[in-house]
């Protein structure tokens, strides 16, 4: 009994972890995700006038919010203590936070870069179709890696962008892990499950991602 008590204990502690990180998640980027939600329900296509606040709220928010979220799982993974969830998620903000900002906004233009020039090349030319597919693809890794050395490594922003492409192109497992794993779960979320997005999509992609990440750096070391 005690045991199955303690089993169901660390359940609902884990439940609660990915919940409230991805609920403070959301809450960090709260602008970007009324602006997709309204996207999301304007009939037509996107319209282009939510693109530009995204692009430009995205490094102030979405980055420094999703560090702080890779943060917060990493300590769960190294199973560092964490006294309040709240105030290690914000102290993780601050901290990181002029770091999220700047890297965000060379990843920022990156995307928005691939995404208007997939865009517009997407019906001229089938060759450039797939190239921009595969970059997108490379890309979208590269980014979930790119969270997971600066939250672990305490070194400069260059060697971390280095890093990152060194690990995002060196490592068929991890891409191929990191990718397969977070389509799925962005999948599972879009068709059917949408209460993921609100308690569990972005914290159980940050952890699956780090913890894929943290495997082969532990491998690495030995």
């Amino acid at each position: 009994m005690n045991t199955m008590m303690s089993g169901l204990f660390r359940i609902t502690e884990w439940i609660m972890r990915f919940s409230v990180v991805n609920l403070l998640w959301l809450a960090f980027n709260l602008p970007i995700v009324l602006l997709l939600v309204s996207a999301i329900y304007t009939e037509g296509a996107f319209p282009y006038f939510f693109y530009i606040p995204i692009i430009i709220l995205a490094p102030f928010l979405f980055f420094p919010a999703t560090t702080a979220m890779f943060a917060m799982v990493r300590d769960w993974i190294m199973e560092q203590e964490q006294k309040s969830l709240i105030s290690s998620y914000w102290k993780y903000y601050q901290t990181n936070y002029k770091n999220s900002l700047i890297s965000g906004l060379v990843l920022t233009l990156i995307w928005t870069v691939l995404i208007v020039d997939f865009y517009f090349f997407q019906q001229t030319n089938v060759i450039l179709f797939f190239t921009f597919i595969l970059f997108g693809i490379v890309l979208y890794v590269y980014t979930l890696i790119f969270f997971a050395v600066l939250v672990h490594y305490d070194i400069a922003l260059k060697a971390v962008f280095k890093n990152s492409f060194l690990l995002t192109l060196g490592s068929p497992i991890l891409f191929l892990a990191v990718l397969v794993t977070s389509v799925i779960i962005l999948y599972v979320s879009i068709n059917g499950l949408l209460f993921l997005f609100l308690f569990f999509t972005g914290s159980l992609i940050a952890f699956i991602t780090f913890s894929a990440f943290y495997r082969l750096y532990m491998n690495l070391s030995k």
